[in-house]
């Protein structure tokens, strides 16, 4: 085969992307209204609201946070996380994005969860950073460069949403491999890749990239929105990421929130090293210099590196006179709970909570919503097992993900 004559690899779904339909005729979005006496699924609460019942759901999400926080909690002496993230979020807009099994888009279901999970990286990796890649007409573009700023990344892509041509999973590789490689050693390397297509139209040999990739220890990872590929799912066995396919847009959100938090490091990246930080000051508000990383003058709102005095626009970044790192001392606060995360609460089941000692835990500790369904009977929640106050399932979720300790632990301290 000619070095320049382009190869196709189709995964094991052979039908049309235009006819990726479900084996009743219907689409993705349209299975969620499809179900009879959908009434039945609705309940009162002690307020005389109605609020649907999704009972299948919640424990297959209290499932899959209980096996996070268990494998976390059970490896937290033996497992390192990286805290220096350096992230490249690739999105296919090729004409595939087009197909309109989520609704009303692939495209525009992608855009509204990227953002969301834009800034909700930024808020579990304040010291990382963040740069996003489209794929259309088999060319690879990168959207925005590496940054601290997830108002810019999220203004960038929402300005070219637009899908056309091929899907080449081989340029994007490429691409981000030149980005990613002269990343010092401290930095972890991680590729998100959403990708639409059932093929990828490539110019070289694939495997070979993905040698590249895995010998320069960058994490590659899929969420496929058609169906399994085995070039995607080779992609992320050879380089440790992680591959799956969403079933609907609940599922994709579920999956895409997954990988903003820390994974594990790498082996070869999880020996301990000191890293020569910056803690630059705020520029005053009527002082006018050159910003250095857009090349013009700029009045006010800026930060003023320690080292050579250059300008920068946020945090954080590293200098573009002298490749200090620059950060907030925020930042490395609200890093805090990734190192030593909280130990998974218990389920209180509604046996328990029918409890003489537990009859007055009828609402949230953290959020004072009742616990309660229908009249007494009562709902799903969990409790601290060392405060034992209780708390339902949103503030759970919140408080492993984001917090550091437990708001009932911490309002027994002594002040």
């Amino acid at each position: 085969m000619h070095n320049g004559e382009k190869k196709r690899l189709n995964g094991e779904a052979e039908e049309e992307e235009e006819d990726d339909l479900d084996e009743d005729g219907m689409d993705a979005w349209e299975r969620t209204y499809t179900d009879e006496r959908s009434w039945e699924s609705l309940q009162e609460d002690e307020s005389g609201l109605l609020r649907p019942i999704d009972n299948k759901a919640i424990y297959h999400a209290q499932y899959r946070r209980r096996l996070r926080s268990l494998s976390t909690a059970g490896n937290a002496a033996r497992i390192q996380k990286g805290l220096i993230r350096f992230l490249y979020v690739v999105v296919d807009l090729s004409r595939a994005a087009g197909v309109m099994d989520f609704r009303p888009s692939r495209m525009a279901m992608i855009a509204k969860h990227v953002e969301a999970f834009i800034r909700e990286f930024f808020d579990q990796n304040p010291l990382s950073q963040m740069a996003l890649v489209t794929i259309k007409d088999g060319v690879a573009h990168c959207l925005t460069e590496l940054g601290g700023s997830p108002e810019a990344h999220i203004k960038t892509l929402m300005g070219k949403l637009g899908c056309s041509g091929d899907s080449s999973l081989q340029n994007a590789l490429e691409l981000v491999h030149g980005y990613l490689d002269p990343i010092p050693s401290y930095g972890h390397r991680e590729v998100l890749i959403l990708y639409s297509s059932l093929s990828t139209c490539d110019p070289g040999d694939i495997m070979e990239t993905i040698q590249k990739c895995k010998q320069s220890k960058l994490r590659c990872s899929v969420i496929g929105l058609a169906a399994e590929l085995f070039i995607c799912k080779h992609l992320c066995q050879e380089t440790g990421g992680s591959y799956s396919v969403a079933l609907d847009e609940g599922h994709f959100k579920e999956l895409i929130l997954e990988h903003a938090p820390p994974p594990p490091a790498i082996a070869e990246f999880a020996i301990a090293n000191l890293i020569k930080m910056g803690f630059p000051q705020r520029a005053a508000e009527g002082s006018i210099s050159i910003c250095s990383c857009h090349k013009e003058a700029k009045v006010g709102e800026g930060y003023i590196c320690p080292r050579c005095k250059a300008r920068a626009c946020e945090l954080p970044t590293e200098c573009r006179i002298c490749g200090l790192t620059l950060v907030s001392s925020p930042h490395l606060a609200r890093s805090y709970h990734h190192l030593f995360p909280i130990a998974p609460f218990d389920d209180l089941p509604p046996s328990r909570q029918s409890e003489p000692h537990n009859r007055s835990h009828r609402t949230c500790f953290g959020c004072q919503q009742s616990l309660l369904i229908t009249g007494n009977k009562p709902g799903l929640c969990v409790a601290c097992p060392k405060c034992k106050h209780t708390f339902c399932l949103d503030c759970d979720i919140y408080i492993h993900e984001s917090l550091h300790n437990c708001p009932g632990c911490e309002s027994l301290r002594p002040s």
